[in-house]
């Protein structure tokens, strides 16, 4: 059984034209697209700017309501999952978002962006009650720190970094930030939405490698959304090819890469130069 299947997903935007907006227009963003996605592995998904890419990510999480279709994962139907159930869903399912400079809170120091969802998903809710129970609020706030240093640790970053606000880091250590954010809670899945096109291309290069390393410490299984053909096909196991709101073409990719059978395909193939950096 796939940890993430989904079928026939559909979103369709309503916009307003013609004289005084009164003439209605749909725009399918997303166009019944089906994709299963095995634990462990990592699916890229990739096409031009404007094809559905992002808007298919988040419906996954549910960030965006689909129009119709189906959304399972582990086994549960996240669609009719209800808002306790979506919480506890969410735990195994984050997201890594492609603008490190507008994700993240300028007015929150580090180590309260990485430990907001702990907080908002309850892990500590108890204990840091402090009106009932003050030392129990003290062991809180220490076991939140020492989660902290740990994800931080991970991807890179010292402790000191929890004590400094986003405006005082670069791009790429902004986005291991993110990175650390959407982990602490431990997923299962991920979706990483275009986590290095606003970075230079040595930066993006660290974090590709970072994001291949923590896959394989935390095991995770990744929704890797990109314009990128070289990336993809570095860190992901399969590809597919997305087109105005439709899948054209998938398959591992190896032969996605060499061997595209959709002149789409062909096309992106060589329109993306090879990459100016090394990945390990």
């Amino acid at each position: 059984m796939p940890l993430l299947s989904i079928r026939d997903l559909v979103k369709i935007y309503q916009t307003d034209e013609g004289l005084f907006g009164k003439a209605r227009r749909e725009i399918r963003a997303v166009n019944g697209v089906s994709l299963d996605i095995a634990q462990g592995e990592t699916l890229g998904l990739v096409g031009e700017s404007g094809c559905g890419k992002t808007t298919l990510g988040r419906m996954i999480l549910r960030l965006i309501e689909p129009t119709s279709g189906s959304i399972t994962f582990n086994g549960r139907n996240v669609l009719a999952a209800s808002s306790a159930e979506l919480r506890r869903l969410r735990r195994d399912m984050q997201i890594i978002f492609q603008d490190p400079f507008a994700s993240l809170n300028p007015r929150m120091r580090v180590e309260e962006i990485v430990t907001e969802p702990l907080v908002i998903h309850s892990q500590a809710a108890n204990s840091l009650n402090r009106a009932e129970n003050p030392s129990a609020g003290a062991n809180s706030k220490t076991s939140l720190h020492d989660s902290a240093v740990e994800i931080m640790r991970a991807v890179g970053l010292d402790e000191s970094a929890l004590r400094r606000y986003p405006h005082e880091f670069s791009g790429g250590q902004r986005q291991r930030i993110g990175i650390a954010r959407a982990l602490i809670l431990r997923p299962k899945f991920v979706v990483c939405d275009e986590p290095v096109s606003a970075l230079d291309v040595s930066v993006g290069a660290q974090i590709v490698n970072l994001l291949k390393k923590l896959q394989r410490d935390f095991g995770l299984t990744y929704l890797f959304i990109s314009h990128s053909m070289p990336v993809v096909r570095y860190l992901c196991d399969r590809i597919a090819v997305m087109r105005r709101g439709e899948i054209v073409e998938i398959g591992p990719s190896v032969e996605i890469t060499s061997r595209p059978q959709h002149e789409y395909t062909r096309t992106l193939l060589e329109a993306t130069p090879e990459p100016e950096f090394k990945l390990d």
